[in-house]
């Protein structure tokens, strides 16, 4: 039985590789034997040279700008103010109030007047009247004006008059002048200054030029009433003055005190000397707020002239030399 199923089963295939493969059934009867192959080396001849094509020139790349394009402004906007926050509260030290400072007090308040003769020293003769006067208003300026003319007969030969005026303010120091004029015959005359004290500078009308000047410099005139705001005059001192034509600088050199018998009183005086264009001698009452009450001039060629005080107005309080002290 088995013999007869294997028998069936290659009669199947035989029938089924008929049909795949074709009319080709020859089969495993016949072996068809395929012809030999033959091989046969030659050597081919060599392949040309070909010369490489030269590479195109290379280009650089070309980058165009683009045109900028423009930035569009917005319009303002219109915000709204909201008031600021006002800081946390907080302790704050309270600051000690700056006093005010204190106003300088003249020492010769409100106004007055001194007159003088005036003496030629050789030969010894009265040859003329002067006159100071004073203006202290308390506001804080001052007003100083002097005169000096010959009297009497030396009147009738050599007419002389002239005038002087120095207007300024008072500071902690002493007195600051910011004018100062003289006038000859009654007309003003080309010699005074105009002072600068933010510069630091003097005008003088004589030639317009422009000087600079120290701390504390004084006029002619003012020269004798700043001698009652200088310390420690007794050992003598130093001040920059403006005459009428030009600005020097004056040492003052004191030759101690000493009672001074004039027309208008009795005086306990310091002496002072300032040597400058001319030489001046200064006698100031130490008891009376230290006005000039002798005052003497010598000139270049020796000559000397003195002014003595005759009256002061207000009048000053009579010293008894025995218990005023000395001078």
């Amino acid at each position: 039985m088995p013999l007869l199923l294997l028998a069936a089963l290659a009669v199947s295939l035989l029938v089924h590789a008929l049909f795949l493969f074709g009319a080709d059934y020859r089969g495993f009867a016949e072996r068809v034997e395929p012809p030999p192959l033959q091989a046969e080396l030659k050597v081919l001849p060599p392949l040309p040279l070909v010369q490489p094509a030269a590479p195109a020139p290379r280009s650089e790349p070309v980058f165009r700008k683009k045109p900028a394009r423009p930035v569009p402004v917005p319009a303002p906007v219109a915000l709204e103010e909201t008031p600021p926050l006002a800081p946390p509260p907080e302790f704050v030290e309270p600051a000690a109030k700056e006093a005010a400072p204190a106003p300088v007090m003249p020492v010769l308040a409100g106004s007055g007047r001194t007159n003088f003769i005036v003496v030629r020293d050789s030969p010894r003769m009265n040859i003329g009247r002067a006159v100071h006067q004073w203006e202290f208003p308390g506001d804080g300026t001052y007003r100083l004006t002097g005169m000096i003319e010959t009297s009497g007969l030396v009147a009738l030969f050599k007419p002389v008059r002239q005038e002087y005026e120095s207007v300024g303010r008072l500071r902690a120091k002493g007195l600051q002048p910011e004018r100062f004029r003289v006038l000859r015959q009654g007309r003003p005359a080309a010699e005074g200054a105009d002072f600068d004290w933010d510069k630091a500078e003097i005008t003088l009308l004589r030639d317009g030029s422009v000087l600079p000047v120290a701390p504390g410099t004084q006029d002619l005139l003012s020269l004798n009433y700043q001698l009652a705001y200088l310390p420690a005059l007794e050992y003598g001192t130093s001040m920059g003055v403006v005459t009428g034509k030009k600005y020097e600088r004056y040492a003052l050199d004191a030759y101690g005190g000493t009672w001074l018998e004039t027309p208008a009183g009795r005086f306990r005086t310091l002496h002072l000397r300032a040597a400058g264009e001319t030489l001046m001698d200064i006698w100031i009452a130490l008891d009376h707020g230290r006005l000039p009450v002798k005052i003497r001039f010598t000139d270049k060629k020796g000559d000397s002239y003195e002014q003595i005080a005759t009256d002061i107005e207000p009048a000053p309080v009579a010293l008894d030399p025995n218990t005023s002290g000395n001078p």
